[in-house]
């Protein structure tokens, strides 16, 4: 994290998200695309330094930067120049002669021994869509926020749910449905959760066997045997959605099963299944493995839409609110480090080894990158395939609530905006999204498109009765 490098460095930049010109005053690659293959005439770029190893280090590094920062106006360009001129060690004195440093860290050192519960268990799926949950530990953001915390990988959705309502982990990276389906008593025992961020955006595919590559449209892929990771799942809604929208009913004219992602692919290649809509980098690794092709990415189903979360029980939450906060700080900093392009290398490093995601580094580089092999020969390239925004929209709680009813894989009634508004955290997003720096998003209610179709959050039930297909009859739209 160059945001906190040694701030009396005059080779190193503070910037939070940089191109990779470290070591020049001016950049050249803020308006324009850089290229997938390096040239002997790109400079070669500086790696941001290790940050310290305990926590009181991190903390030190923390307000003494944003002292530094605080008096250069947030100007790095004028900060190096001073340090170039100065030296370092001239600098610091005169910054501690006018400012009172030690005390600060003193300070921050006592907020932080606040945190009521330092050492966390954080239960993880191994998906590109945990990026940021999974990249926060190797790359120092827990740690930046007085937390001790370590990811656990679990096998698949079922576990990850069974560990948070059974409190054998902390919190966990969930499917963006699961914290409402949770909270409702769907699938599960009811138990009040929270989504305070969400994880990433767009990011899945369908992926088909490779037997299967003249299929063009929904309604070729009648009589197909699909897999998703979990019931409550975007992946499950997603291929719902667009099979339906073809002509093509889920549960009369194609067989939907749930397999755990990191058996996907051994499933496509047995034959098992003829395809999948699923999360990275299981798509690609299908590609990788010669077995299937990406035959659409979920962004062309629905531009922006949310996938994987950060979940916590409400319970958690309140009997550990400054360790919740600090936790959710976390996520949403570490979302925002990995929104921008110039950071996914070097995260696709980071999550590969076998702790994390045990995946080939250039698996996961295609994805984050969004330069990859299609299995029809092509190599496509969208930046957006998956991307990294941490506010959970209300509206977006509102449509998975719509198409939980549309499936009958929920038998409850309840009122949509009141269970989006207490499970998404919108506002609480906002609040840290801002104090860290970050342009908050204000309003929590939107409409979105799929497939060229409005949805209006304001009239859900309208909504639910405009589908031809559907295992509910019709429902009164309220007055």
């Amino acid at each position: 994290m160059s945001s906190l490098n040694n701030p009396y460095d005059a080779e190193k930049s503070l910037v939070h998200t940089s191109c990779g010109c470290h070591s020049s005053e001016t950049c050249t690659h803020q308006n324009s695309e850089s290229s997938i293959t390096p040239t002997s005439s790109n400079l070669e770029e500086p790696q941001p330094e290790a940050l310290p190893s305990d926590v009181d280090s991190i903390t030190d590094r923390v307000v003494e930067t944003a002292i530094v920062k605080a008096v250069f106006g947030g100007n790095d360009v004028a900060r190096r120049r001073f340090m170039k001129v100065a030296g370092a060690t001239a600098a610091m004195s005169m910054i501690r002669e006018f400012f009172p440093v030690e005390t600060a860290k003193a300070m921050m050192r006592d907020k932080i021994k606040d945190i009521e519960k330092p050492d966390l268990s954080i239960g993880f799926i191994p998906i590109t869509c945990a990026t940021p949950i999974i990249m926060a530990e190797p790359m120092g953001f827990y740690k930046k926020h007085g937390l001790n915390a370590k990811v656990r990988r679990a096998s698949g959705w079922a576990m990850v749910r069974d560990w948070a309502i059974t409190k054998e982990v902390d919190a966990a990276h969930m499917l963006s449905p699961m914290p409402l389906s949770i909270s409702l008593g769907a699938g599960s025992p009811k138990v009040p959760f929270l989504m305070p961020a969400v994880e990433n955006i767009n990011g899945q595919a369908i992926t088909l066997a490779n037997k299967h590559k003249g299929v063009k449209e929904a309604k070729d892929m009648k009589g197909f045997r699909f897999c998703v990771p979990f019931e409550y799942s975007m992946h499950n809604y997603l291929l719902r959605y667009f099979l339906a929208e073809g002509g093509v009913h889920p549960d009369k004219d194609v067989q939907i099963r749930v397999v755990p992602p990191p058996e996907m692919v051994a499933n496509l290649k047995a034959g098992n299944v003829d395809g999948y809509l699923a999360p990275d980098p299981f798509n690609q690794r299908a590609v990788y493995e010669k077995c299937g092709f990406i035959f659409k990415l979920s962004k062309e189903i629905w531009e922006g839409h949310p996938c994987c979360a950060f979940a916590a029980s409400k319970e958690f939450a309140t009997t550990y609110p400054n360790t919740f906060k600090a936790l959710f700080k976390s996520i949403v900093e570490a979302t925002h480090y990995a929104s921008a392009p110039e950071n996914r290398d070097a995260i696709a490093k980071a999550i590969a080894p076998k702790n994390y995601l045990n995946q080939p580094e250039i698996v996961l580089k295609q994805v984050l990158t969004g330069r990859y092999a299609d299995g029809l020969g092509n190599i496509q390239n969208d930046p957006k395939r998956i991307d990294f925004d941490p506010y959970p929209w209300h509206s977006m709680a509102v449509w998975i609530l719509t198409q939980m009813k549309r499936w009958k894989h929920v038998d409850v009634e309840f009122d949509y905006k009141t269970v989006a508004e207490e499970v998404y955290l919108a506002g609480q997003c906002s609040e840290l999204t801002e104090e860290l720096g970050f342009k908050a998003t204000k309003k929590t209610y939107k409409t979105h498109v799929l497939m060229g179709k409005e949805f209006d959050p304001e009239k859900p039930d309208e909504y639910l009765n405009s589908f031809k297909i559907s295992n509910l009859e019709p429902v009164t739209a309220k007055e």
